[in-house]
């Protein structure tokens, strides 16, 4: 038998967001769509405060979805989700400059898009997306942040960016400019059991360990759940958003195409 293919279509979607244990307003938002060409996953966490980052990233995710349903041409999948982000980015910068109460909003995204064989991923912010393979689990997106700068010009290390007092500060969002630079991650999935995307209010509280001992020992909707609790017991100080999908296909011994 050989390796396992994604298919998502064979199990359920597990995704949850809360508002933790101190923030007042959940600032996070996620959603899914799937049809029979297109698998599409996002999360998003709003930055602004008072500004409406709740709005900020609520129009970064159903903007992207609304694009993507509207689009006939698919062919190039990156194309598609990198214009899908830049139309939402500009919907909240255009939001923001109608409205005062609104101005300087914004909010991270991570969105991840399957092809019948290849993930295409895109990422503003440090919202994360994770791999989940049968032993193993790989964070696929690069943080835009000044503790991830500070790693990467090698003025601290991997650990001691896990408790930096500057690590919520991010250094690219969407909607808070005309334009943005949208990172892009091209994965085969042939490997891969499960795909994480959770906000930084997960994956600040629990490690990477820990994401990989829930996710493969339970079902994606319980995953998600499990994860939720374990980051309010370990503290919860941010908002948490997590969507779990896929799983190892039943039909895993047939690969014909």
């Amino acid at each position: 038998m050989g390796g396992n293919k994604f298919c998502s279509d064979e199990y359920l979607v597990g995704y949850i967001s809360d508002r933790g244990n101190i923030r007042d307003i959940n600032e996070d938002y996620i959603d899914y769509y799937e049809n029979d060409k297109i698998r599409l996953y996002i999360v998003a966490d709003g930055m602004g405060g008072h500004n409406a980052g709740d709005v900020a990233s609520k129009i970064a995710v159903e903007s992207c979805i609304e694009y993507i349903k509207n689009e006939d041409k698919i062919d190039d999948k990156e194309a598609l989700l990198k214009s899908a982000i830049s139309y939402a980015n500009e919907k909240i910068y255009i939001k923001s400059k109608e409205n005062s109460g609104l101005n300087g909003m914004g909010t991270t995204i991570t969105a991840c898009l399957i092809d019948e064989e290849e993930a295409i991923i895109a990422n503003v912010g440090d919202s994360s997306c994770y791999a989940i393979y049968a032993d193993t689990i790989k964070k696929i997106t690069k943080d835009h942040s000044l503790v991830q700068e500070l790693v990467d010009e090698g003025s601290i290390t991997e650990q001691e960016a896990l408790n930096h007092p500057n690590k919520n500060i991010i250094t690219r969002a969407l909607g808070t400019k005309e334009n943005v630079e949208i990172d892009i991650f091209r994965i085969k999935t042939d490997k891969i059991l499960k795909f994480l995307l959770c906000t930084d209010g997960l994956s600040n509280e629990v490690s990477t360990k820990e994401m990989f001992d829930i996710v493969i020992k339970n079902n994606n909707e319980e995953a998600c759940k499990l994860l939720v609790d374990l980051c309010k017991n370990k503290g919860g100080r941010d908002n948490i958003s997590v969507i779990v999908f896929g799983g190892e296909c039943k039909n895993d011994g047939d690969h014909s195409r």
